[in-house]
């Protein structure tokens, strides 16, 4: 068995709402054999993972994955089940799984959870992977991984998956965030975290916000700036110095008399801070360690404290205690930090809620002062200190004291971080007692108690898992600051999805909600665009390109377009929207990413649908029966959600049945675009004045302005308002290459990129009404990734619509041999009809200068494209210029009145639904 391909799913997707991996497995000798088939596998297995025991799986109860075992399941199954519990010993919280066919005999994907905040650049899935897939087979050879082997592979898992994690301080901030429905985003496997969309898109990393100063964080940074800053304001801090020589540091020491502190002027997490200084020797050997340019102050007496301040508030105190060890009689100094550091919240750096405590030069120096060794055995109870300060990224620890502070003291350091210049600040305290007020400063030989340190970026475990006390929320203190009155973060959210129509969608939903007033951001095929600029381009109608949009701070409204292919391969880039527009389902697409009917693309496309937040809008073609039966879904919970409909007739009957509950729907009715809810319409425009909808010789047009009408007065836009945006839409500039009319001499030119058999019988229909059927050639390429039966079902729609056509093939072959479409389609068209003037030619220019011949005065050439601006300049490096589309309507359609379709000519079939545009 082995793995021979991983895909992360980033967001929710058609297995769950969460993020998951898909492996595709191989079993290769062990296809078509089941557990039970190998004697004694179950209990071998079991030997090793015992926690397999609890696995519920189909059954839904404990042990039901041990009775498929006894049974007899597949080891791709069992792969899956070995995972999960992998996951499970190493602290990974992941319950899901699932195995599926992949196709042919033996080939499986495997379906499995993965944590929400897991960095989707994180290699410990494939890690577990590879070990569960390793531990399956070796016990299925008859070789059980030995214990003390396995446990070697999952400490070495751990130790990953801890090196990924994010900390406590972050943690604390993503879980206070989901609480109040903020999205949050983390970046790769820092602590940096978007939460957020667009204008309301803030940034935290840590315990430091976007809001956070910089000069703030430079002057905490240098510790004697720091304390000459708070001593100039009157804060009462330790007397002392900076020192750049070790001179100047044991002549400070002689000026303040011992005991003495040495810190680094730049140190951080209490590395290199030696306390209790008395002598020249240890005063130089403490500058020595530090590197050189340190602060010497006199060491305050009392308890050390820390102090949270967030937004001009003390939200949270603790009292810090240094790292210590208490005797028993019995054991050494040494067994007893082993045993210490044994406790599970304790661990490396700061990835737990506690730091484990290192017996190094320093502790050693600790315990010398207090005549011990490592190897000493202390009397039960004594205090043993490893440690002279307090940090707990030097193994301290933290007792929560927020409700005793004296006010006098909250106010102090409230002021302290103003001083400073910090949003989010720890202050550390050296007092006699948190809870006595402050005596006030003045001309002395120095304070008593004060202030010892300020801190940007502060550390929030002591807060969050204090080791007594009461545990603080401090991450929602610092979300409450980020996000006041309770915002959630988002910004007015829409999502479209369907086979064909849901670019034009996008770019008039956007367009329509920009006459608002907002800086919209928009994903779609073609690429992002900020405020009508394109930024990137290329297609981007996939979870990346969504997050490209709503991570731009100038983004006050998002318009999505989401496409079959990212949601299989990575999932959504969002996880709810307010509202989710489907258009059509038609064959396309199929044979791909294990779609191999209509019936599956429905299901893809439903997941826009059900990631509607409760209380949002759903807008669906109810001329369209797969999307209407989207409606029907249990996951869509139509209950929840509003749901309008769009459509060419308000008498379909679940339109009458929708506005006769006094639903709202929009129509085409009496010649109008039409707002109708209950017994109430609200003309919006004349179908004849749609841009690109010919003067209604393209009632798809018409449609798509229905559904962009609906998702954009969803969103709060006025009936004038999208009355008036819909008029000055410019297919042309606005929505390029769907529908564009073009002129070369007495020939139209009609580029479009429908390429599945319902848009391009839509767009024969069109040019038939304006054209007539006999006028009507076509340049086709199409592309290669399709299966064949939708290939030929295209080449048929086209014979039976143009008179003559040329085919060429795609620049990107997409797995296809040179030639090997168009040849197909070429045999396609001639079997349905046999005179067809069709021939092939070497590319686009060739192609389109083969289809200007054949084009006489008067006829329109349906141009196919694979991208869209190499063929617009192609056009225009032969002449072409922008058509009249006005004109087009008036001449020709008067022109040809009655004309009637030749026997054999003028059927395109299919017929589809109104709304199947190119796309």
């Amino acid at each position: 068995m082995k793995i021979i391909g991983i895909r992360r799913l980033r967001g929710p997707n058609v297995h769950l709402s969460r993020p998951a991996i898909v492996a595709r497995v191989r079993l290769d000798a062990l296809t078509g054999r089941e557990t039970s088939d190998v004697a004694g596998f179950t209990e071998r297995i079991l030997r090793s993972l015992p926690g397999l025991a609890e696995h519920h799986c189909a059954a839904g109860a404990p042990g039901g994955f041990v009775s498929r075992m006894r049974g007899g399941t597949y080891f791709g199954h069992v792969t899956e089940h070995v995972a999960i519990e992998l996951s499970h010993r190493i602290g990974r919280d992941v319950s899901f799984g699932r195995t599926v066919a992949a196709g042919e005999p033996g080939l499986y994907d495997l379906i499995i959870e993965c944590p929400v905040d897991e960095s989707p650049e994180s290699t410990l899935p494939a890690e577990l992977l590879a070990t569960a897939v390793s531990l399956v087979c070796s016990v299925a050879g008859g070789e059980p991984v030995p214990a003390a082997t396995l446990g070697e592979h999952l400490a070495a898992l751990a130790a990953l998956a801890e090196r990924e994690a994010t900390g406590p301080s972050t943690r604390s901030i993503i879980a206070a965030a989901r609480r109040r429905g903020i999205p949050v985003e983390r970046y790769a496997d820092l602590s940096l975290l978007r939460l957020g969309w667009g204008t309301r898109r803030r940034l935290a990393w840590a315990a430091m916000t976007d809001r956070t100063s910089g000069v703030g964080v430079d002057i905490a940074a240098d510790k004697q700036v720091t304390r000459r800053l708070l001593e100039d304001a009157g804060v009462p801090v330790a007397p002392g110095g900076a020192a750049r020589t070790v001179e100047e540091a044991i002549g400070l020491l002689g000026t303040l008399g011992a005991p003495v502190v040495v810190k680094p002027r730049q140190g951080r997490q209490g590395e290199h801070v030696v306390l209790n200084l008395r002598t020249a020797e240890e005063v130089a050997r403490a500058y020595a360690a530090a590197g050189g340019d340190v602060v010497v102050e006199r060491q305050l007496g009392g308890r050390d404290y820390r102090a949270l301040i967030v937004a001009g508030e003390l939200v949270a105190a603790a009292e810090r205690v240094a790292a210590h060890v208490v005797g028993d009689g019995k054991s050494t100094v040494a067994e007893l930090v082993a045993s210490t550091n044994a406790d599970p919240r304790r661990g490396v750096g700061h990835a737990r809620v506690l730091t484990r405590i290192e017996l190094d030069d320093t502790a050693r120096t600790a315990l010398e002062r207090q005549g011990c060794t490592p190897e000493t055995v202390p009397a039960a109870g004594r205090q043993v200190w490893l440690r002279d300060n307090a940090n707990l990224s030097t193994g301290g620890t933290g007792s929560d004291v927020t409700d005793r502070v004296h006010p006098d003291v909250a106010r102090l350091c409230v002021r302290v971080a103003a001083l400073v210049g910090l949003d989010i600040a720890g202050i550390d305290l050296r007092l006699a007692d948190i809870a006595a007020p402050l005596p006030p400063t003045g001309e002395q030989a120095g304070p008593a108690a004060g202030v010892i340190e300020v801190n940007a970026v502060p550390g929030l475990r002591m807060h969050l898992a204090p080791v007594r006390g009461r545990a603080r929320d401090v991450g929602d203190a610092i979300v409450r600051a980020m996000f006041p009155g309770g915002s959630d973060g988002r910004i007015p959210t829409v999502a479209v999805t369907g086979t064909n129509g849901k670019t034009t969608v996008t770019r008039l939903t956007a367009y329509l909600l920009a006459g608002t007033g907002l800086r919209v951001g928009t994903a779609t095929s073609d690429g992002v665009s900020i405020d009508g600029r394109l930024v990137y381009a290329g297609d981007a109608t996939g979870p990346r390109s969504a997050q490209m949009v709503l991570g731009d701070p100038g983004v006050q409204a998002a318009v999505l377009e989401t496409a079959r292919g990212g949601t299989l391969r990575r999932g959504l880039g969002y996880d709810w929207t307010d509202v989710g527009v489907l258009t059509t389902i038609t064959a396309d697409h199929l044979g791909q990413d294990g779609l191999d009917s209509i019936e599956d693309l429905a299901h893809v496309k439903a997941l826009v649908a059900e990631r509607v937040r409760d209380g949002g809008t759903l807008v669906l073609n109810a001329d369209d029966p797969w999307v209407r039966s989207i409606a029907e879904r249990p996951r869509v919970r139509a209950d929840r959600k509003r749901v309008v409909w769009f459509g060419t007739d308000s008498r379909q009957p679940v339109l009458a049945e929708h506005l006769g509950r006094g639903g709202t729907a929009y129509v085409l009715q009496d010649g109008w675009l039409v707002q109708a809810t209950g017994g109430r319409r609200t003309p919006l425009l004349r179908v004849a004045e749609v841009p690109g909808a010919f003067g209604g010789a393209a009632p798809y047009a018409a449609v798509n302005a229905l559904a962009a009408a609906a998702a954009a007065r969803a969103l709060g836009a006025s009936p004038d308002v999208v009355a008036e945006r819909l008029a000055g839409f410019e297919p042309r500039v606005d929505n390029p290459g769907r529908g564009t009319l073009l002129r070369l001499g007495e020939v139209s030119l009609f580029v479009d990129y429908a390429h599945n058999p319902a848009a391009i019988a839509t767009v024969l229909r069109t040019l038939h009404r304006l054209w007539g059927p006999q006028r009507c050639l076509a340049v086709v390429t199409l592309p290669g990734d399709r299966r064949d039966d939708l290939l030929a079902a295209s080449a048929q729609v086209l014979a039976d619509g143009v008179t003559r056509a040329v085919l060429h093939d795609d620049e990107d072959p997409r797995g296809r041999a040179p030639g090997e479409v168009s040849a197909l389609v070429e045999r396609e068209m001639r079997a349905r009809r046999p005179l067809l003037q069709a021939v092939r030619a070497a590319g686009p220019r060739a192609a389109v200068e083969a289809a200007l011949r054949l084009a006489a005065p008067g006829d329109v050439v349906l141009v196919l494209y694979e991208k869209l601006a190499p063929m617009l300049d192609l056009l225009a490096d032969l002449g072409a210029v922008p058509g009249d589309s006005t004109v087009v309507h008036a001449g020709r359609l008067a022109a040809h009145p009655g004309r009637a379709a030749e026997p054999g000519r003028g059927t395109v079939r299919p017929e589809g639904a109104a709304a199947a545009s190119a796309k």
